[in-house]
């Protein structure tokens, strides 16, 4: 049976660890072609090596437009176009707040999250249009939807990234050119250990404590895993979602549906506490009016 993705020709940034790399092994797994844009290209050879013929490996840096021109033009000399864009690409950069931001670290976040991703879609443009439209998926976050999931310059970034989204959505719809975006949650990768500065391999190993502290923080008990993230990706990036533009999908284990009371029935409500109300009392009065309305 062919793969949902057979025939197409697909850009992941970002393709040589973490969201990135599960994406790209599951395209192929798929049926598509994969170019692999990063700028680790010890990895990037192995990914070459492990998938010949079906993965090509560009060195970009998604912050230089060049690179991302070279990076496009390579899905067409070795695979023939280009179907699907997926910009994911991207750091917690400056953790700085409004106190203490600088314009250089707002300026370089927003060149990697906001300003690449539009780039990466101008140069991808034409070769879509050849093909006669394509999917562009953006990398978002849930820290772009809620304030305490993030530092301020990413999340008003990603923030960014998804109404970005919307609007070039409606843009090139008439080109059939579908743009969404995914809003991951805590993700096991190494993106919160770079973030804070910490080595490659040492950021790499902390999505090990990553993957085993979420379960226990968000409603569905199981680590975010990239291959979670690289499901919706292909969901958008396949004919599945023909008739889905301009929208955003979370995927975040439930973390963003409420305060842990909302979905914990051990936790304690902090409306309940700022009133002085005990969950034992809690409990009590619950079961006083249900004895009421059974009487």
């Amino acid at each position: 049976m062919a793969g949902r993705l057979e025939g197409k020709v697909a850009v992941v940034t970002g393709g040589c660890s973490g969201i990135g790399l599960g994406t790209v092994e599951l395209f192929v797994s798929e049926g598509a072609r994969v170019v692999a844009a990063d700028l680790q290209d010890a990895k990037g050879a192995m990914l070459e090596q492990r998938f010949p013929g079906k993965v090509r490996y560009a060195h970009c840096d998604v912050t230089n437009d060049a690179h991302l021109a070279a990076t496009m033009a390579l899905a067409k000399e070795a695979f023939g176009g280009l179907d699907i864009l997926f910009n994911n690409a991207g750091h917690g950069g400056a953790p700085n707040g409004v106190v203490d931001m600088t314009a250089e670290g707002w300026d370089s976040v927003f060149a990697l999250l906001l300003r690449a991703p539009v780039m990466g879609m101008k140069h991808a443009l034409p070769l879509m249009l050849e093909r006669g439209g394509g999917s562009v998926i953006n990398t978002a976050s849930i820290a772009g939807l809620q304030a305490g999931f993030g530092p301020l310059a990413y999340s008003a970034a990603k923030a960014g990234v998804i109404h970005m989204s919307r609007c070039a959505a409606a843009e090139l719809s008439p080109q059939k050119i579908r743009v969404n975006a995914i809003c991951p949650g805590l993700i096991a990768t190494s993106i919160f250990g770079a973030s804070m500065g910490l080595p490659r391999e040492v950021a790499d190993q902390m999505a090990a404590q990553i993957a085993e502290v979420g379960p226990r923080i968000q409603p569905v008990p199981k680590a975010g895993l990239p291959e979670d993230i690289a499901r919706a990706a292909l969901y958008l990036a396949s004919d599945d979602s023909a008739f889905v533009t301009g929208t955003h999908i979370v995927v975040d284990g439930g973390i963003t549906i409420g305060g842990r009371s909302s979905w914990d029935k051990d936790a304690p409500s902090p409306l309940l506490a700022a009133m002085g109300i005990t969950p034992e009392q809690a409990e009590q009065m619950r079961a006083a009016m249900v004895a009421a309305q059974s009487a």
